[in-house]
Protein backbone atom coordinates (compact mmCIF):
# COMPACT_ATOMS: atom_id res chain seq x y z
CA UNK A 1 0.00 0.00 0.00
CA UNK A 2 1.41 3.37 -1.01
CA UNK A 3 1.15 6.33 1.44
CA UNK A 4 -0.81 9.34 0.20
CA UNK A 5 -0.12 12.99 0.94
CA UNK A 6 -2.91 15.28 2.06
CA UNK A 7 -3.32 18.34 -0.13
CA UNK A 8 -4.44 21.69 1.19
CA UNK A 9 -7.34 23.38 -0.62
CA UNK A 10 -5.05 26.03 -2.22
CA UNK A 11 -2.66 23.32 -3.36
CA UNK A 12 -5.56 21.28 -4.72
CA UNK A 13 -6.91 24.26 -6.66
CA UNK A 14 -3.47 25.09 -7.97
CA UNK A 15 -3.08 21.51 -9.14
CA UNK A 16 -6.54 21.57 -10.69
CA UNK A 17 -6.09 24.94 -12.40
CA UNK A 18 -2.58 24.32 -13.74
CA UNK A 19 -2.69 23.89 -17.49
CA UNK A 20 0.00 22.12 -19.46
CA UNK A 21 1.48 23.56 -22.64
CA UNK A 22 1.54 20.08 -24.12
CA UNK A 23 -0.98 18.67 -26.54
CA UNK A 24 -2.69 16.85 -23.66
CA UNK A 25 -3.71 19.78 -21.46
CA UNK A 26 -5.32 18.94 -18.14
CA UNK A 27 -9.04 19.67 -18.00
CA UNK A 28 -10.05 22.68 -15.90
CA UNK A 29 -12.21 21.89 -12.89
CA UNK A 30 -15.91 22.47 -13.34
CA UNK A 31 -17.52 25.43 -11.56
CA UNK A 32 -19.28 22.87 -9.32
CA UNK A 33 -15.94 21.35 -8.30
CA UNK A 34 -14.42 24.77 -7.50
CA UNK A 35 -17.44 25.83 -5.40
CA UNK A 36 -17.56 22.46 -3.61
CA UNK A 37 -13.84 22.71 -2.78
CA UNK A 38 -14.29 26.23 -1.40
CA UNK A 39 -17.35 25.18 0.61
CA UNK A 40 -15.35 22.31 2.08
CA UNK A 41 -12.46 24.63 2.95
CA UNK A 42 -14.75 27.19 4.59
CA UNK A 43 -16.63 24.58 6.63
CA UNK A 44 -13.41 22.83 7.69
CA UNK A 45 -11.93 26.18 8.79
CA UNK A 46 -15.12 27.02 10.69
CA UNK A 47 -15.13 23.66 12.50
CA UNK A 48 -11.45 24.08 13.37
CA UNK A 49 -12.12 27.54 14.88
CA UNK A 50 -14.71 25.87 17.10
CA UNK A 51 -12.19 23.26 18.18
CA UNK A 52 -14.11 20.45 16.53
CA UNK A 53 -12.10 17.60 15.11
CA UNK A 54 -13.09 14.39 13.39
CA UNK A 55 -12.97 12.65 16.75
CA UNK A 56 -15.65 14.95 18.27
CA UNK A 57 -19.04 13.52 19.11
CA UNK A 58 -21.16 13.11 15.97
CA UNK A 59 -24.03 15.34 17.19
CA UNK A 60 -21.62 18.15 18.10
CA UNK A 61 -20.08 17.97 14.62
CA UNK A 62 -23.51 17.92 12.96
CA UNK A 63 -24.72 20.90 15.02
CA UNK A 64 -21.58 22.89 14.22
CA UNK A 65 -21.67 22.01 10.54
CA UNK A 66 -25.41 22.13 9.78
CA UNK A 67 -26.79 24.24 12.64
CA UNK A 68 -28.73 23.35 15.76
CA UNK A 69 -32.35 23.57 16.80
CA UNK A 70 -35.21 24.24 14.43
CA UNK A 71 -34.28 25.29 10.89
CA UNK A 72 -34.81 28.99 10.22
CA UNK A 73 -35.34 28.72 6.45
CA UNK A 74 -38.26 26.84 4.93
CA UNK A 75 -39.79 26.57 1.47
CA UNK A 76 -42.82 24.52 0.38
CA UNK A 77 -42.40 23.23 -3.17
CA UNK A 78 -45.20 22.85 -5.73
CA UNK A 79 -44.73 19.10 -5.27
CA UNK A 80 -45.87 19.46 -1.66
CA UNK A 81 -42.46 18.76 -0.11
CA UNK A 82 -41.04 21.22 2.39
CA UNK A 83 -37.30 21.92 2.36
CA UNK A 84 -35.70 23.42 5.46
CA UNK A 85 -32.24 24.74 6.28
CA UNK A 86 -30.39 26.42 9.12
CA UNK A 87 -28.90 29.91 9.07
CA UNK A 88 -26.34 28.99 11.73
CA UNK A 89 -23.56 26.48 11.40
CA UNK A 90 -20.50 26.30 9.22
CA UNK A 91 -22.33 25.33 6.03
CA UNK A 92 -24.58 28.39 6.35
CA UNK A 93 -21.52 30.61 6.91
CA UNK A 94 -19.88 29.14 3.80
CA UNK A 95 -23.02 29.80 1.76
CA UNK A 96 -23.16 33.41 2.96
CA UNK A 97 -19.51 33.88 2.00
CA UNK A 98 -19.82 32.29 -1.43
CA UNK A 99 -23.32 33.32 -2.54
CA UNK A 100 -23.65 36.61 -0.63
CA UNK A 101 -27.19 36.05 0.62
CA UNK A 102 -27.92 32.66 2.14
CA UNK A 103 -31.69 33.16 2.34
CA UNK A 104 -31.98 34.12 -1.33
CA UNK A 105 -29.58 31.33 -2.38
CA UNK A 106 -31.62 28.79 -0.40
CA UNK A 107 -34.90 29.83 -2.02
CA UNK A 108 -33.54 30.11 -5.56
CA UNK A 109 -31.48 26.91 -5.46
CA UNK A 110 -34.31 24.85 -3.97
CA UNK A 111 -36.68 26.01 -6.72
CA UNK A 112 -34.13 25.49 -9.52
CA UNK A 113 -33.05 22.09 -8.19
CA UNK A 114 -36.67 20.92 -8.17
CA UNK A 115 -37.89 22.00 -11.61
CA UNK A 116 -37.98 18.45 -12.98
CA UNK A 117 -40.11 17.07 -10.09
CA UNK A 118 -42.45 20.06 -10.53
CA UNK A 119 -42.81 19.29 -14.24
CA UNK A 120 -43.54 15.62 -13.52
CA UNK A 121 -46.09 16.38 -10.79
CA UNK A 122 -47.93 18.95 -12.92
CA UNK A 123 -47.66 16.93 -16.17
CA UNK A 124 -45.95 19.83 -17.94
CA UNK A 125 -42.90 19.85 -20.20
CA UNK A 126 -39.69 20.80 -18.39
CA UNK A 127 -39.13 23.68 -20.85
CA UNK A 128 -42.48 25.17 -19.89
CA UNK A 129 -41.67 24.91 -16.17
CA UNK A 130 -38.23 26.43 -16.75
CA UNK A 131 -39.84 29.34 -18.65
CA UNK A 132 -42.21 29.93 -15.73
CA UNK A 133 -39.19 30.14 -13.41
CA UNK A 134 -36.93 32.26 -15.64
CA UNK A 135 -36.49 34.88 -12.89
CA UNK A 136 -35.23 32.26 -10.42
CA UNK A 137 -33.01 30.72 -13.09
CA UNK A 138 -31.45 34.13 -13.81
CA UNK A 139 -30.90 34.73 -10.08
CA UNK A 140 -29.38 31.25 -9.76
CA UNK A 141 -26.95 32.01 -12.63
CA UNK A 142 -25.88 35.35 -11.07
CA UNK A 143 -25.40 33.84 -7.63
CA UNK A 144 -23.47 30.86 -9.01
CA UNK A 145 -21.19 33.22 -10.93
CA UNK A 146 -20.56 35.17 -7.71
CA UNK A 147 -19.89 31.93 -5.81
CA UNK A 148 -17.44 30.76 -8.47
CA UNK A 149 -15.55 34.08 -8.28
CA UNK A 150 -15.46 33.93 -4.46
CA UNK A 151 -14.48 30.24 -4.46
CA UNK A 152 -11.66 30.74 -6.92
CA UNK A 153 -10.26 33.68 -4.94
CA UNK A 154 -10.58 31.78 -1.66
CA UNK A 155 -8.82 28.69 -2.95
CA UNK A 156 -6.02 30.81 -4.37
CA UNK A 157 -5.31 32.06 -0.87
CA UNK A 158 -8.09 34.56 -0.14
CA UNK A 159 -8.91 35.38 3.49
CA UNK A 160 -11.75 33.18 4.76
CA UNK A 161 -12.24 35.50 7.77
CA UNK A 162 -15.66 36.63 6.53
CA UNK A 163 -17.12 33.23 7.47
CA UNK A 164 -17.57 34.58 11.00
CA UNK A 165 -20.27 36.98 9.85
CA UNK A 166 -23.72 36.28 11.24
CA UNK A 167 -26.76 36.94 9.05
CA UNK A 168 -27.08 37.52 5.36
CA UNK A 169 -25.29 40.11 3.29
CA UNK A 170 -26.33 41.26 -0.14
CA UNK A 171 -24.05 40.75 -3.13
Amino acid sequence: MRPTAALTAPALLAALLTACDTAQQAARPSPDDVIKAATRKLTDDCLARQGITKTAAEQRVNDALFGAGDPELSLRLPTGYVVRAHTDGCLAAAQRRLYGDQDRWFRVSVVVNNLKPEAVKNHRPLGEVRAAHRVQLAQWERMRARALTEATALLKGGDPGNTRLKGNTTP
